[in-house]
């Protein structure tokens, strides 16, 4: 999954068209940026069925609104928010819900999270995954921040279900940077890691 944190929403387009065509099916929009919500729709109709356009750092019950409103496929939230998996649930769409340690863990799963996502994952290891799977054998995590292609594997090998990766694999194609080189190291990616896991 690709997490896109840009200066303005204008910039998305054609990062959006770069990762698409390196092989990503899961792109991740951040409120952060400013004109996320706005951006929404036009994005998922360029992409079609393609790929899938969410939403993340969503932090409560009304940005979660907001998001389905705008046409979100999926939430991230960074850290436990009930709400935002009623909605989604109500919705019929993921949410990918934020969590450290075991207790969040917990917490995130029992408020409805139909992914963990570990963040911030350079903080821990993937060796971290493979303890926490210990507890919890059916976690179905995705590691976030902070990692590149070597983490990536690593992560995957400790039983992740994706990865979630932003600045290592983006670059700087949202200031300007080459969208060519964007879509090629996308690919060599999917060679590293194996195409299944860009999903």
């Amino acid at each position: 999954m690709a997490v896109l944190r840009a200066p303005s929403a204008d910039r998305y387009g054609p990062v959006v068209d770069g990762l698409v065509a390196g092989g990503v099916r899961e792109i991740e929009l951040t409120l952060t940026t400013p004109g996320t919500l706005d951006a929404v729709s036009h994005l998922r109709a360029d992409v079609g069925d393609v790929a899938r356009i969410g939403v993340g750092m969503v932090t409560d019950g009304v940005l979660a609104r907001a998001a389905l409103d705008a046409g979100a496929q999926f939430l991230v939230t960074p850290g436990v928010v009930r709400g935002a998996a009623e909605l989604a649930r109500e919705h019929g769409v993921p949410v990918i819900m934020g969590a450290l340690t075991p207790t969040e863990v917990m917490t995130a799963t029992a408020s409805g999270a139909d992914l963990v996502k570990i963040f911030p994952a350079s903080a821990v290891g993937a060796e971290y995954l493979g303890q926490l799977r210990g507890l919890f054998p059916d976690l179905r995590a995705v590691p976030s921040v902070g990692f590149g292609a070597a983490e990536a594997r690593a992560w995957l090998a400790a039983g992740a279900a994706a990865d979630s990766m932003g600045g290592p694999l983006i670059g700087d194609a949202l200031n300007g940077g080459s969208l060519r080189t964007l879509t090629d190291r996308m690919r060599r990616l999917a060679e590293e890691i194996g195409e299944d896991v860009i999903t």
